[in-house]
């Protein structure tokens, strides 16, 4: 027989509330009147002084399990419109008449979801997505709409130009701007380049 837990009575946990479960019996009655459906509830409140490990690789689990549906849910094609698809050929398209070989990551890729390219009808005109990494100062920073008109001369001004650069921007930078243009290299990563093959 299932009685509610007395000061000697074992422990143990039975679909979040604490009983004393002795058979097989028990736990069907223990159902019964508690409408307990034997499911632990992972979002319980559990006070610090009743935390424990358990507790805690409970608590990491559920939230890899939260991460692992959300990020189900944004790959799922139903997701993703029709016109989204329409506009991604129309962009492809484009840039293969441009003699741009413009490659797009699957549905899901986290640079797939950030890129922000658009091609403008009005101006037969591409606007860029660019990320500008400086290595030797550890800076990333990314740019939205860049005509496919401009320069990258006038793209890296604003950062590494002594005279037109942001004062804050020029001091985290500040190996680039005190050196010579000649010695600044301007360098595009390659991608889908084989492990092994020469440059």
């Amino acid at each position: 027989m299932a009685e509610q837990e007395g000061p000697e009575s074992p422990r143990r946990s039975s679909g979040g509330r604490k009983m004393s479960l002795q058979s097989l019996l028990c736990v069907k009655k223990h159902k019964l009147a508690l409408s307990c459906n034997g499911v632990r509830d992972k979002t319980a409140f559990v006070s610090v002084n009743d935390f424990t490990d358990l507790n805690l690789l409970s608590d990491y689990r559920f939230l890899e399990d939260v991460g692992r549906t959300a990020d189900a849910a944004a790959r799922h094609p139903t997701v993703h419109s029709p016109a989204t698809k329409k506009l991604l050929y129309c962009l492809r398209n484009k840039a293969r008449r441009c003699n741009i070989d413009l490659r797009t990551l699957p549905i899901g890729f986290t640079k797939r979801r950030e890129n922000s390219t658009t091609f403008n009808c009005m101006e037969k005109k591409f606007y860029w997505h660019l990320k500008l990494v400086f290595p030797h100062c550890h800076a990333e920073y990314t740019l939205k709409g860049v005509p496919d008109d401009k320069t990258l001369a006038d793209i890296l001004k604003p950062y590494i130009d002594p005279v037109e650069s942001d004062p804050v921007v020029c001091q985290r930078l500040k190996i680039y701007t005190v050196s010579p243009q000649s010695d600044v290299q301007i360098l595009m990563k390659i991608e889908n380049r084989k492990q092994n093959s020469i440059r």
